[in-house]
């Protein structure tokens, strides 16, 4: 009892079960666990619905510097003919490509499609599968999984004669702490569902 914010940062299959408790309860939540789909925000979007005084978090990245590499590839998506993207995880992580990549690309995809961008080129005849990456929207993102990294994202826009590289890296788990923060300290004044911390 008097629990006003639950954090959940657990995993995709438990995550859906521990929100349920939490928001049939009354208790706001956070959350940087991965792997919600359109299906799992819908139904998350339901269980608000029947209690709307509830906020919930979904942050793909509580990184500050993750959400404003998000936010500065949105912006440059409209100036650059192509775009990928490369993340590196850690090698227990679960989920690939990661929350913050698809987010990104999804992102990307929305601000090429507002400034009436065509279709990449690529002249790619003979691709083994997978080689191209996974696409999301429009981009195509690449997954590396191995010990030494945490999480660190890169993404590439190119140009005739010019190319942008926007990278965040997350050298320790210690820096998502200051967007959990901003998370807790905010969800409460957001009834229903927000994704991304921005």
């Amino acid at each position: 009892t008097g629990t006003e914010v639950i954090v959940d940062f657990t995993h995709p299959d438990s995550v859906m079960k521990n929100l349920e408790f939490a928001i049939t309860n009354g208790i706001h939540v956070v959350v940087g666990t991965t792997g919600f789909d359109d299906k799992k925000l819908s139904e998350l979007k339901n269980l608000l619905s029947k209690n709307t005084k509830v906020g919930a978090l979904i942050a793909p990245n509580f990184g500050l510097g993750a959400v404003l590499m998000m936010q500065f590839s949105q912006k440059a998506a409209q100036y650059f003919e192509s775009v990928e993207i490369i993340e590196l995880h850690h090698a227990n992580k679960v989920d690939a490509p990661s929350g913050t990549a698809i987010r990104t690309a999804e992102l990307i995809t929305d601000a090429r499609k507002q400034s009436k961008k065509g279709a990449m080129p690529d002249a790619s005849k003979t691709i083994i599968p997978g080689a191209r990456g996974a696409k999301v929207g429009d981009v195509p993102i690449h997954s590396v999984r191995s010990h030494g990294y945490v999480a660190h994202q890169e993404v590439i826009f190119g140009d005739a004669g010019e190319t942008l590289s926007i990278r965040h890296d997350s050298i320790n788990r210690a820096g998502f702490m200051p967007g959990v923060l901003i998370g807790v300290r905010n969800v409460a004044k957001h009834p229903g569902l927000t994704v991304g911390l921005e």
